[in-house]
């Protein structure tokens, strides 16, 4: 036998790293397996869920998690155990959250998911006996929506502000970081402004570029409501890579500030969306299908070309020089959407930051994918530990 007959053999058993060929439904199903960590999702559930969905077929998508959010509602009710029931709810919220992802903004199932995915997730809470609290922040012609965790000596740590992106939900926001945050103690705020899912469905704000005011408008009331931190370290997930150092920009309140992942120049991202959305090939692909209508959806716009004209003023040029607190920039070299050299871009832009440290995750080590997805327990050790060197 030939060497190498030998060696395609021996390449042939080995694992796959993929779940979908189509990177779009990879990194979807990735993304609720990032979950398990925090309770949140179970493997197995998921891997055998995606054995039902073709890859692109939004309605099979639905079909499938949709499924196994029901079984877990189901589990939730007939345990006697509380623990294994809230985590039951848990997992439901998950699965309705990721049900819904690829369907149109209009299809009426939208509607049913997302109802149920805030309901699981507050009685899922309730269940498990977690603190918090659930509020509403006046911001030009409606609200902002925040819920607030308390943790066990957290006025002694920085409070952690966390912000979502361009997809993610307010709720999702807990099992990503809060949930870990509190349990080592830390107060944790997350929130939603202008463009995020529920200020998008329920009172149609749009996006906004200039993140500094609804998050100033955030802090002030959190402040009267509750107590003014001492310290406050804002995390801006994904598009959040670009809001959070925005913020920071101008509310010299934010002590601290995590671009997780990097987005120095959200326009540059989407500019590609406009020739492939207008190409007869590629536009019906999962990923261009799918970013187009969500960023029509979350920008107010019409048009491919409407959605990437109005990310144009979301970018860090110009303003990163005003952050003063202390910087941690986190990348993967696989990253689909941000090219690794807004990394740089970004960290050389920051020349008045008090201190400024960038990881970037590769293939070999894990997280090297958009937002880490899949090595949540990875980043975090980098982020917990940056929080105890610059803020004790």
């Amino acid at each position: 036998m030939q060497e190498t007959d030998i060696n395609d053999r021996a390449a042939a058993r080995t694992g796959n790293a993929r779940l979908f060929n189509d990177q779009t439904y990879h990194f979807q199903a990735l993304r609720v397996l990032s979950d398990a960590p925090a309770g949140a999702a179970d493997i197995a559930e998921v891997m055998q869920a995606i054995t039902h969905i073709p890859e692109g077929d939004a309605g099979a998508w639905f079909d499938a998690f949709s499924a196994i959010a029901k079984r877990s509602e189901a589990l939730a009710q007939g345990c006697a155990d509380a623990t294994s029931s809230g985590l039951a709810l848990q997992r439901a919220h998950s699965y309705w959250r990721t049900a819904e992802f690829f369907l149109s903004p209009k299809d009426p199932r939208r509607d049913v998911a997302w109802e149920r995915q805030i309901s699981n997730f507050n009685e899922g809470l309730d269940t498990l006996g977690v603190p918090y609290e659930r509020f509403t922040v006046p911001f030009e012609s409606g609200n902002l929506n925040a819920i607030y965790y308390r943790a066990e000596g957290g006025a002694n740590k920085p409070l952690i502000v966390i912000a979502g992106g361009f997809d993610g939900t307010l709720e999702e926001l807990y099992f990503m970081f809060g949930k870990d945050a509190v349990e080592r103690g830390y107060n944790v705020l997350t929130y939603e402004g202008p463009g995020q899912c529920g200020l998008v469905r329920e009172q149609n704000m749009y996006f906004m570029h200039e993140w500094e005011k609804p998050t100033s408008a955030l802090l002030d009331h959190f402040a009267m409501a509750f107590s003014k931190p001492d310290r406050i370290v804002l995390l801006g997930i994904s598009l959040g890579g670009y809001l959070a150092p925005r913020a920071a920009a101008f509310d010299d309140r934010i002590d601290g500030v995590i671009a997780f992942n990097v987005m120095y120049d959200f326009n540059a991202v989407c500019e590609p969306f406009r020739a492939l959305a207008a190409n007869p090939a590629t536009r019906d692909l999962p990923g261009v299908h799918w970013a187009v209508e969500n960023g029509c959806w979350v920008f107010g716009t019409e048009t491919a070309d409407e959605f990437v004209d109005a990310t144009k003023p979301f970018t860090l040029a110009g303003v990163s020089d005003k952050i003063k607190g202390d910087v941690l920039i986190l990348a993967g070299e696989a990253d689909h959407f941000v090219p690794l050299t807004q990394v740089r871009s970004f960290a050389d832009a920051l020349i008045n930051a008090r201190s400024v440290e960038k990881v970037i995750y590769t293939r070999e080590t894990g997280g090297a994918e958009h937002c880490q997805l899949g090595a949540a327990t990875l980043w975090q050790s980098t982020v917990f530990d940056w929080l105890l060197r610059r803020f004790g």
